[in-house]
Protein backbone atom coordinates (compact mmCIF):
# COMPACT_ATOMS: atom_id res chain seq x y z
CA UNK A 1 0.00 0.00 0.00
CA UNK A 2 2.90 2.28 0.90
CA UNK A 3 5.29 1.82 -1.74
CA UNK A 4 2.77 1.65 -4.62
CA UNK A 5 1.41 5.30 -3.60
CA UNK A 6 4.48 6.67 -2.69
CA UNK A 7 6.39 5.17 -5.94
CA UNK A 8 3.83 6.93 -8.30
CA UNK A 9 3.91 10.05 -6.51
CA UNK A 10 7.72 9.97 -7.15
CA UNK A 11 7.28 9.26 -10.61
CA UNK A 12 4.75 11.83 -11.38
CA UNK A 13 7.05 14.16 -8.97
CA UNK A 14 9.77 13.63 -12.12
CA UNK A 15 12.00 11.95 -9.92
CA UNK A 16 14.26 10.54 -12.56
CA UNK A 17 14.98 7.05 -11.41
CA UNK A 18 12.74 4.79 -9.33
CA UNK A 19 13.82 1.11 -8.42
CA UNK A 20 10.55 -1.16 -7.15
CA UNK A 21 11.79 -4.31 -5.04
CA UNK A 22 8.93 -6.81 -4.03
CA UNK A 23 8.57 -10.21 -3.29
CA UNK A 24 5.08 -10.45 -3.41
CA UNK A 25 2.58 -10.79 -6.81
CA UNK A 26 -0.80 -9.10 -7.24
CA UNK A 27 -4.09 -10.71 -6.00
CA UNK A 28 -7.87 -9.11 -6.09
CA UNK A 29 -7.49 -8.79 -2.53
CA UNK A 30 -4.60 -6.16 -2.79
CA UNK A 31 -6.72 -3.43 -4.84
CA UNK A 32 -8.28 -1.96 -2.30
CA UNK A 33 -5.39 -0.41 -1.00
CA UNK A 34 -2.25 -0.96 -3.49
CA UNK A 35 -3.06 2.02 -6.27
CA UNK A 36 -0.84 0.92 -8.78
CA UNK A 37 -2.19 -2.37 -9.52
CA UNK A 38 -5.81 -3.10 -11.37
CA UNK A 39 -7.93 -6.44 -12.10
CA UNK A 40 -5.78 -7.34 -14.72
CA UNK A 41 -2.53 -7.52 -12.79
CA UNK A 42 -4.28 -9.46 -10.07
CA UNK A 43 -5.72 -11.98 -13.11
CA UNK A 44 -2.67 -12.70 -14.58
CA UNK A 45 -0.87 -12.91 -10.67
CA UNK A 46 1.36 -10.54 -12.01
CA UNK A 47 4.67 -10.12 -9.65
CA UNK A 48 3.39 -6.54 -8.12
CA UNK A 49 7.62 -5.11 -9.30
CA UNK A 50 6.71 -6.61 -12.56
CA UNK A 51 3.26 -4.82 -12.74
CA UNK A 52 4.57 -1.91 -10.90
CA UNK A 53 7.36 -1.15 -13.32
CA UNK A 54 4.76 -1.44 -16.29
CA UNK A 55 1.83 1.06 -14.67
CA UNK A 56 4.98 3.67 -13.56
CA UNK A 57 6.49 3.61 -17.47
CA UNK A 58 3.25 3.96 -18.91
CA UNK A 59 2.65 7.37 -16.29
CA UNK A 60 5.62 8.86 -17.35
CA UNK A 61 7.85 7.77 -20.00
CA UNK A 62 10.81 10.23 -19.12
CA UNK A 63 11.39 8.63 -15.68
CA UNK A 64 13.11 5.29 -15.80
CA UNK A 65 10.97 3.18 -13.63
CA UNK A 66 12.63 -0.33 -12.96
CA UNK A 67 10.81 -3.20 -10.72
CA UNK A 68 13.04 -5.82 -8.91
CA UNK A 69 11.06 -9.07 -8.06
CA UNK A 70 13.38 -10.06 -5.20
CA UNK A 71 13.07 -10.36 -1.36
CA UNK A 72 15.31 -8.09 0.50
CA UNK A 73 17.71 -10.08 2.09
CA UNK A 74 21.15 -8.94 3.53
CA UNK A 75 23.28 -11.01 0.71
CA UNK A 76 21.04 -8.58 -2.16
CA UNK A 77 20.61 -5.82 0.02
CA UNK A 78 23.97 -3.06 -0.54
CA UNK A 79 23.27 -4.38 -4.57
CA UNK A 80 19.93 -3.02 -4.76
CA UNK A 81 19.80 -0.10 -2.36
CA UNK A 82 22.93 0.84 -4.02
CA UNK A 83 23.23 4.13 -6.37
CA UNK A 84 20.23 5.49 -5.48
CA UNK A 85 19.99 8.91 -3.69
CA UNK A 86 17.18 8.17 -1.21
CA UNK A 87 15.61 4.71 0.02
CA UNK A 88 11.43 4.72 0.86
CA UNK A 89 10.57 2.16 3.05
CA UNK A 90 7.26 0.16 1.91
CA UNK A 91 8.31 -3.16 4.06
CA UNK A 92 5.42 -4.55 5.73
CA UNK A 93 7.96 -5.98 8.73
CA UNK A 94 10.27 -4.80 10.91
CA UNK A 95 12.81 -7.47 10.02
CA UNK A 96 12.97 -6.09 6.90
CA UNK A 97 13.10 -2.28 7.70
CA UNK A 98 16.02 -3.03 10.26
CA UNK A 99 17.94 -4.95 7.38
CA UNK A 100 17.63 -1.14 5.02
CA UNK A 101 18.11 0.50 8.29
CA UNK A 102 21.40 -1.07 8.51
CA UNK A 103 21.97 -1.09 4.83
CA UNK A 104 21.73 2.57 4.85
CA UNK A 105 24.23 3.38 7.20
CA UNK A 106 26.71 1.47 5.60
CA UNK A 107 26.15 3.33 2.33
CA UNK A 108 25.41 6.49 4.47
CA UNK A 109 22.28 6.74 2.23
CA UNK A 110 19.13 8.87 3.95
CA UNK A 111 15.92 6.52 4.22
CA UNK A 112 12.34 6.71 5.41
CA UNK A 113 10.65 5.17 7.71
CA UNK A 114 6.81 4.66 6.91
CA UNK A 115 4.28 2.26 8.66
CA UNK A 116 0.66 1.90 8.52
CA UNK A 117 -2.00 0.12 10.70
CA UNK A 118 -5.32 0.66 10.30
CA UNK A 119 -6.53 4.12 10.10
CA UNK A 120 -2.60 4.82 11.80
CA UNK A 121 0.51 5.51 10.69
CA UNK A 122 4.15 6.93 10.85
CA UNK A 123 6.93 8.13 9.46
CA UNK A 124 10.44 9.24 9.73
CA UNK A 125 13.14 11.05 7.82
CA UNK A 126 16.79 9.26 8.74
CA UNK A 127 20.45 10.73 7.53
CA UNK A 128 22.55 8.11 8.71
CA UNK A 129 25.36 10.26 10.54
CA UNK A 130 23.16 13.20 11.27
CA UNK A 131 20.04 11.79 13.29
CA UNK A 132 18.00 9.14 14.72
CA UNK A 133 18.25 6.04 13.14
CA UNK A 134 15.55 3.03 13.40
CA UNK A 135 16.94 1.57 15.97
CA UNK A 136 17.71 4.47 18.01
CA UNK A 137 13.87 4.92 17.95
CA UNK A 138 12.56 1.13 18.42
CA UNK A 139 15.06 -1.05 19.72
CA UNK A 140 15.67 0.60 23.15
CA UNK A 141 11.78 0.14 23.74
CA UNK A 142 11.99 -3.65 22.86
CA UNK A 143 8.72 -2.98 20.47
CA UNK A 144 7.86 -1.69 16.78
CA UNK A 145 5.31 1.03 18.05
CA UNK A 146 2.66 -0.24 16.03
CA UNK A 147 0.65 -2.89 18.64
CA UNK A 148 -1.82 -3.58 15.90
CA UNK A 149 -0.75 -5.53 12.47
CA UNK A 150 -2.31 -5.64 8.71
CA UNK A 151 -3.17 -8.86 10.03
CA UNK A 152 -5.79 -7.98 13.06
CA UNK A 153 -6.70 -4.93 12.02
CA UNK A 154 -5.93 -4.52 8.31
CA UNK A 155 -5.18 -0.90 6.82
CA UNK A 156 -7.34 1.91 5.81
CA UNK A 157 -6.37 3.00 1.85
CA UNK A 158 -6.51 6.60 3.23
CA UNK A 159 -4.46 6.16 5.69
CA UNK A 160 -1.78 4.30 3.42
CA UNK A 161 -2.01 7.64 0.74
CA UNK A 162 -1.74 10.39 3.50
CA UNK A 163 1.70 8.41 5.12
CA UNK A 164 2.71 7.91 1.59
CA UNK A 165 2.22 11.38 0.96
CA UNK A 166 4.11 12.47 3.62
CA UNK A 167 6.87 10.18 2.96
CA UNK A 168 7.28 11.42 -0.40
CA UNK A 169 7.15 15.43 0.86
CA UNK A 170 10.19 14.30 2.81
CA UNK A 171 12.35 12.54 -0.24
CA UNK A 172 11.17 15.13 -2.52
CA UNK A 173 13.34 18.04 0.12
CA UNK A 174 16.00 16.09 0.81
CA UNK A 175 16.35 15.22 -3.23
CA UNK A 176 15.77 19.01 -3.34
CA UNK A 177 19.06 19.48 -1.50
CA UNK A 178 17.19 20.36 2.74
CA UNK A 179 18.73 18.25 5.06
CA UNK A 180 16.87 18.03 8.82
CA UNK A 181 19.10 18.49 12.16
CA UNK A 182 17.35 16.79 13.76
CA UNK A 183 14.88 13.41 13.26
CA UNK A 184 11.25 14.14 13.54
CA UNK A 185 8.64 11.28 13.77
CA UNK A 186 5.01 12.06 12.02
CA UNK A 187 2.28 10.56 13.11
CA UNK A 188 -1.36 10.59 11.58
CA UNK A 189 -4.78 9.31 12.49
CA UNK A 190 -7.33 9.99 9.45
CA UNK A 191 -10.05 8.13 11.74
CA UNK A 192 -9.73 10.40 14.40
CA UNK A 193 -8.54 13.16 12.52
CA UNK A 194 -5.02 13.11 14.83
CA UNK A 195 -2.11 14.36 13.64
CA UNK A 196 1.64 14.88 15.52
CA UNK A 197 4.73 15.10 15.34
CA UNK A 198 7.78 14.35 18.02
CA UNK A 199 11.61 15.32 17.87
CA UNK A 200 13.71 11.95 18.20
CA UNK A 201 17.42 12.51 19.53
CA UNK A 202 20.04 9.88 18.79
CA UNK A 203 20.73 7.65 21.05
CA UNK A 204 24.32 7.93 22.26
CA UNK A 205 24.90 4.41 22.52
CA UNK A 206 23.14 3.26 19.27
CA UNK A 207 24.10 -0.05 18.38
CA UNK A 208 23.56 0.59 14.41
CA UNK A 209 24.13 4.10 14.15
CA UNK A 210 26.79 4.81 16.77
CA UNK A 211 28.94 1.16 17.37
CA UNK A 212 28.32 -0.01 13.73
CA UNK A 213 26.87 -3.49 14.92
CA UNK A 214 24.70 -4.09 11.23
CA UNK A 215 24.05 -7.28 12.42
CA UNK A 216 20.60 -7.65 10.28
CA UNK A 217 22.87 -6.85 7.26
CA UNK A 218 25.42 -9.13 8.18
CA UNK A 219 22.99 -11.77 8.70
CA UNK A 220 23.06 -12.29 12.11
CA UNK A 221 19.32 -11.92 12.80
CA UNK A 222 16.40 -14.10 11.62
CA UNK A 223 14.70 -13.15 8.20
CA UNK A 224 11.16 -12.58 8.13
CA UNK A 225 9.48 -15.19 6.86
CA UNK A 226 5.56 -14.67 7.28
CA UNK A 227 3.12 -12.21 4.79
CA UNK A 228 1.21 -9.57 6.60
CA UNK A 229 -2.37 -9.65 5.71
CA UNK A 230 -1.57 -13.47 3.68
CA UNK A 231 -1.83 -16.16 5.93
CA UNK A 232 1.23 -17.06 4.03
CA UNK A 233 4.91 -18.71 4.48
CA UNK A 234 8.11 -17.70 2.42
CA UNK A 235 10.58 -20.36 1.79
CA UNK A 236 13.85 -19.09 0.62
CA UNK A 237 16.09 -21.09 -1.47
CA UNK A 238 18.70 -18.31 -2.97
CA UNK A 239 20.84 -21.33 -4.51
CA UNK A 240 18.96 -22.34 -6.99
CA UNK A 241 17.34 -21.11 -10.25
CA UNK A 242 14.31 -23.12 -11.61
CA UNK A 243 13.36 -24.24 -14.98
CA UNK A 244 9.42 -22.89 -14.40
CA UNK A 245 8.65 -24.78 -17.84
CA UNK A 246 10.02 -27.68 -16.92
CA UNK A 247 8.14 -27.78 -13.24
CA UNK A 248 5.47 -27.13 -14.68
CA UNK A 249 5.21 -30.27 -16.53
CA UNK A 250 6.27 -32.12 -13.25
CA UNK A 251 3.83 -30.38 -11.21
CA UNK A 252 0.71 -31.43 -13.51
CA UNK A 253 1.60 -35.02 -12.98
CA UNK A 254 2.17 -34.27 -9.47
CA UNK A 255 -0.42 -31.87 -8.04
CA UNK A 256 -3.33 -31.23 -10.99
CA UNK A 257 -4.04 -28.21 -12.38
CA UNK A 258 -0.81 -25.64 -12.46
CA UNK A 259 -1.21 -22.07 -13.86
CA UNK A 260 1.73 -19.22 -14.38
CA UNK A 261 3.40 -17.26 -16.30
CA UNK A 262 6.86 -16.11 -17.36
CA UNK A 263 7.42 -15.13 -13.71
CA UNK A 264 5.89 -17.91 -11.49
CA UNK A 265 3.74 -20.90 -11.09
CA UNK A 266 0.86 -21.50 -8.99
CA UNK A 267 -0.95 -24.70 -8.03
CA UNK A 268 -3.12 -26.21 -5.37
CA UNK A 269 -2.70 -28.62 -2.67
CA UNK A 270 -6.22 -28.29 -0.45
CA UNK A 271 -6.24 -26.54 1.86
CA UNK A 272 -2.86 -24.46 0.80
CA UNK A 273 -1.90 -22.78 -2.71
CA UNK A 274 1.90 -22.60 -3.61
CA UNK A 275 3.53 -20.14 -5.50
CA UNK A 276 6.68 -20.74 -6.82
CA UNK A 277 9.13 -18.20 -8.44
CA UNK A 278 12.10 -18.45 -10.79
CA UNK A 279 14.44 -17.96 -8.26
CA UNK A 280 13.59 -21.04 -5.75
CA UNK A 281 11.74 -18.69 -3.62
CA UNK A 282 8.26 -19.97 -2.53
CA UNK A 283 4.63 -18.49 -1.26
CA UNK A 284 2.78 -21.29 0.78
CA UNK A 285 -0.67 -19.60 1.66
CA UNK A 286 -2.85 -20.98 3.96
CA UNK A 287 -0.55 -21.70 7.04
CA UNK A 288 1.87 -19.52 9.35
CA UNK A 289 3.96 -22.85 10.41
CA UNK A 290 7.52 -22.48 8.75
CA UNK A 291 7.40 -26.49 8.99
CA UNK A 292 4.31 -26.89 6.70
CA UNK A 293 5.70 -24.86 4.55
CA UNK A 294 8.75 -26.79 4.11
CA UNK A 295 7.29 -29.65 3.85
CA UNK A 296 5.23 -28.97 0.85
CA UNK A 297 8.29 -27.32 -0.62
CA UNK A 298 10.30 -30.48 -0.61
CA UNK A 299 7.36 -32.96 -1.29
CA UNK A 300 6.40 -30.62 -4.81
CA UNK A 301 9.79 -28.89 -5.91
CA UNK A 302 12.53 -30.99 -4.50
CA UNK A 303 14.99 -29.93 -1.50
Amino acid sequence: ALGSAAAGLLVRAGVGRVRVVDRDFVEMSNLQRQTLFDEADARESLPKAVAAERKLRAMKSSVTGEGVVADLTPANALELLSGFSIILDGADNFETRFLVNDAAIRLAVPWIYAAVVASYGVTMAIEPGHTACLACLVEPSGGAGLEETCDTAGILNSAAAVIAALEVAAALRRLTGSRPSHAQLLSADVWTGRFQSLAVERNPDCRACVRHELRYLEGKAQPHITMCGRDSVQVHERSRRLDLEALGRKLELTAGEVRGNEFLLRFRVPPYEVTVFADGRTIVKGTKDPAVARSLYARYIGS
